[in-house]
């Protein structure tokens, strides 16, 4: 069997100018990256404005198992799809961070015969947005810490500073650093900490920004920390939001690649969903809904994590509306949530499916109850799921209201999509939608994130310090009340343990640290024991990543 990779550097490629016409982009709106990937010039995006918008599809997931959920995989076979039974249709895809390339999970292209290419330029570096961002981000912070040595004339109090730097790798040693040390020639000591590029606010306002002006507007909002009397200092009070926008202005373009099959695909953009908003870009979004019929796009990890910020801060601030969700699970992944064995999943297991269900359950019912939207569950199949386990899962979930489809597009491509897009195409054109946020504006942030945690993760309560509520207040007091809340917790539980499988209830959610990020107009809220900065696995990826003397990349999956 093939691997990721040696499918994919098996794959003809199409130029990329032919990719574009199929979406009537002209040559000139283009800036090739290399002959397979360009950028899309803001210009024509924004000429786009008076054309009708397409469907928008959105991919979600089941909580994430070691066992492989295959969503971006879904995402990209669901595009391939819909272009096979004849539909007008594009992917938006967020870009692949580092960290997971080395660390644990390796490439993020999509897998099998449902993949974007070229494969290995998307995952390594791919038109230098990543860099961008942490360009952004830390020249922010190296003006900050200069306007201190220089005097401070703002009166920053140095143990009032928010703002952390950011490098896009899996590094535990970064978390909490001390700076400056040295000599009065080096700055002023103070503790301080790096972020992974992907959980930084400057990523979060690249993709949310409407535009260029709009980009320069959040940036400046920035707050890095107080001064003295405990008023905030802005990065427009740096005067560093110029500049930064500067360093993104190329970046803020959306990237055009193809499948292996030649359908386009936008990819912008690249939040975690644990620890950020996990969407891409709002102007690759726009961009796409204007030029194909169908768009699909994905959400990081699962409904509760991904698609509840899709909807409560994505589709909040940008006004964009699902018309239909996939829910992307395998039988693999729910007989682990039943408690069994990684060893063990390949096994016909009917008691352990029945148990792990409750999951997919969950996220149907929060998808169909909470967000008002339809869905459909797509199986990804693999060749160990057995006839039994299958109807078992779709007796199930339709009792649900949603349709259950079998997909094979990771070993036959948009063929093995065919059923997933007829089924998606008919529940769109039925117009069922009804959606709705999870909590309203005018909640407070301590309503919201009982809101999230009660409806959407199960749990019986809230719990959080005297400090962390004297901060919520603060921000209430400063005005940032009416922002949306970004829950960063473990991806692989409804709760905060990461080992509570299934769809524990009952359970505490405690809110460790809140984090203003005032230029994406939203509030983080630190849960359990997330960071924001990851470590790599004790065997990480990186492990089997090489290339060969004839300069082609091995072990990137």
């Amino acid at each position: 069997m093939l691997s990721d990779i040696e499918i994919a550097q098996r794959a003809t490629l199409k130029r990329i100018g032919e990719i574009a016409a199929k979406l009537g982009i002209p040559d000139q709106a283009l800036e090739p990256y290399g002959h397979y990937k360009a950028k899309i010039g803001l210009d024509f995006a924004n000429s786009l404005s008076a054309r009708k918008n397409g469907k928008l599809i959105l991919v979600t997931a089941i909580s994430p198992t070691p066992a492989g959920e295959g969503k971006t995989t879904t995402t990209v076979g669901l595009n391939d799809a819909l272009n096979y039974i004849g539909k007008k249709a594009v992917c938006c895809l967020r870009e692949p961070s580092l960290g997971p390339v080395f660390g644990m999970k390796g490439g993020a292209a999509g897998g099998g015969y449902a993949q974007v290419v070229p494969m290995e330029d998307i995952n390594l570096h791919f038109t230098g947005d990543f860099s961008a961002i942490a360009l952004a981000n830390n020249l922010l912070a190296a003006l900050l810490d200069n306007h201190i040595y220089h005097g401070n004339a703002l009166d920053i109090d140095v143990r009032r500073i928010h703002w952390r730097r950011v490098v896009d790798m899996n590094d535990r040693a970064l978390r909490d650093i001390a700076i400056a040390l040295g000599g009065p020639g080096n700055g002023f000591p103070r503790q301080d900490g790096f972020d992974i590029v992907v959980a930084s606010e400057v990523m979060a306002i690249f993709c949310l920004s409407n535009d260029l002006e709009d980009l320069k507007t959040r940036l400046g909002n920035i707050v890095v920390g107080y001064t003295r009397a405990q008023k905030p200092v802005l990065a427009r009070d740096l005067n560093a939001h110029g500049a930064m926008t500067v360093l993104l202005k190329d970046a803020l373009k959306p990237n055009l690649v193809q499948t292996i099959e030649g359908n386009p695909a936008l990819i912008h953009g690249g939040p975690f969903a644990n620890i950020a908003h996990g969407c891409n870009s709002v102007i690759a979004t726009r961009t796409a809904l204007k030029l194909a019929d169908y768009v699909v796009t994905e959400a990081g990890f699962g409904a509760d994590l991904g698609a509840e910020k899709f909807i409560d801060i994505k589709c909040r601030k940008s006004g964009l509306r699902p018309d239909a969700v996939v829910i992307v699970a395998t039988i693999r992944a729910l007989k682990y949530h039943g408690g069994v064995d990684l060893k063990e999943l390949n096994k016909e297991n009917l008691e352990a499916l029945a148990a792990g269900l409750v999951n997919l359950e969950r996220h149907v019912d929060n998808v169909r109850n909470h967000y008002g939207l339809p869905c459909v569950v797509s199986i990804n199949h693999f060749a160990n799921d057995t006839d039994a386990e299958v109807a078992l899962l779709k007796k199930a979930i339709e009792k649900r209201g949603a349709a259950v489809v079998l997909a094979r597009h990771w070993a036959e491509g948009g063929k093995g999509a065919k059923d997933l897009a007829e089924t998606v195409v008919k529940m769109v054109e039925s117009g069922t939608s009804n959606f709705r946020f999870v909590y309203p504006d005018e909640a407070s942030l301590w309503e919201k994130m009982t809101a999230v945690a009660t409806k959407i993760y199960g749990a019986s309560e809230v719990h959080a310090d005297s400090k962390v509520r004297e901060r919520l207040r603060r921000l209430e007091e400063e005005g940032y009340g009416r922002y949306p809340i970004c829950v960063a917790k473990t991806q692989y539980s409804f709760s905060t343990d990461p080992k509570l499988r299934g769809a524990p209830t009952g359970h505490v959610i405690t809110v460790r640290e809140v984090r203003l990020s005032a230029g994406a107009e939203f509030i983080v809220m630190i849960c359990g024991d997330i960071m924001t900065m990851p470590g790599l696995p004790r065997v990480p990826s990186a492990d089997k990543i090489d290339v060969g003397p004839d300069g082609k990349v091995v072990g990137l999956f």
